[in-house]
């Protein structure tokens, strides 16, 4: 099987993050699995694996950025960059302003548009850095967003450009040129008016946070839920998993499980905890387990006797 370009990746990213946005609206009720026998990952808003092996795990969340230069940083950006903009540009010109202005008001093409010609000027700006640093820009690729109207185009917009403000927030410390630096946290504000105005229009808070937790590169990868595996490295006990009948931890905030993929060996037990004032719960599809709704700062703990798949949400 081929590694999973980058670009695809960010795609799936932002399915996940769209997802997320629907699970808000649905009151968390957006599936996910625990696997035991394969691996964990946990969101509200697609579908998480709990992994769960006989002879040994490897965990993955949040971890270093694992960037190998500015150089991989800045080809990081570009793809995400090259992705916004092709929506941007090909959304628009596919519906058209009518259709859009039909579906929101006189005003949203024109500022669309402002948001399509950002990004070509991103597109430009990283591009030249690249090229001036040596380096070999990334190219635009082929994407599928999978919208087929208005309001399906604006929920992707939204996702993708939260992907984006999380992104370069996540990969900004890793940046050693100051001037680099400076130029990121320019395009990185201008994402976050981009996430705020379409926020708006997908009639949520353009300012749902009083803080945004930035992502690391792995985290906005593997947003979707866990299932992206093509590209990752073999893990081994040494690096982080979890020790036979030992422990380990689930956050749920900002309406998501975190970290986003765990594996675990068999007889490992894994709590739960809240740490957002909105209730949650953790309820397994076929039974295997279900907590009481849980407050903030409340947990629940579940020990995995047996290897298998166990589907779960908020119940």
């Amino acid at each position: 099987m081929r590694p999973q370009a980058l670009h695809e990746r960010f795609l799936d990213a932002i399915e996940g993050e769209r997802e997320r946005v629907r699970s808000r609206r649905a009151v968390l009720s957006t599936g996910a699995r625990i696997t035991a026998g394969a691996a964990l990952g946990a969101a509200f808003a697609a579908p998480a694996v709990l992994t769960s092996s006989r002879t040994g795990v490897a965990a993955a969340g949040a971890t270093a950025q694992d960037f190998e230069d500015d150089l991989d940083i800045l080809n990081y950006a570009l793809t995400l960059e090259h992705l916004e903009h092709a929506f941007y540009r090909d959304g628009l010109e596919s519906l058209g302003e009518a259709d859009i202005a039909d579906a929101t008001d006189d005003g949203t093409f024109g500022l669309l548009s402002e948001i399509r010609d950002h990004e070509a000027a991103h597109v430009e700006a990283l591009t030249g850095v690249i090229t001036d640093l040596g380096g070999e820009p990334v190219a635009e690729a082929t994407y599928d967003f999978g919208y087929d109207d208005v309001a399906g185009f604006l929920e992707v917009a939204m996702a993708l450009e939260n992907t984006g403000v999380a992104a370069y927030a996540g990969a900004a410390p890793s940046i050693s040129d100051e001037a680099i630096l400076t130029a990121a946290l320019g395009i990185h504000s201008v994402e976050a008016r981009h996430a705020g105005f379409l926020n708006r229009l997908n009639e949520m808070s353009p300012f749902p946070d009083a803080v945004d937790e930035p992502l690391t590169r792995e985290e906005v990868l593997d947003a979707a839920g866990g299932f992206i595996t093509e590209e990752e490295s073999e893990s081994t006990p040494e690096e982080g998993a979890a020790s036979e009948g030992g422990e380990e931890a689930v956050t749920i905030d900002m309406f998501r499980f975190m970290p986003a993929t765990i594996e675990i060996p068999v007889g490992t037990t894994v709590t739960w905890t809240n740490q957002e004032l909105n209730p949650h719960s953790v309820v397994a599809n076929e039974g295997a387990f279900k907590s009481e709704v849980l407050g903030d700062g409340e947990s629940f703990s579940f020990t995995f006797e047996e290897a298998g798949s166990f589907p779960y949400i908020c119940g």
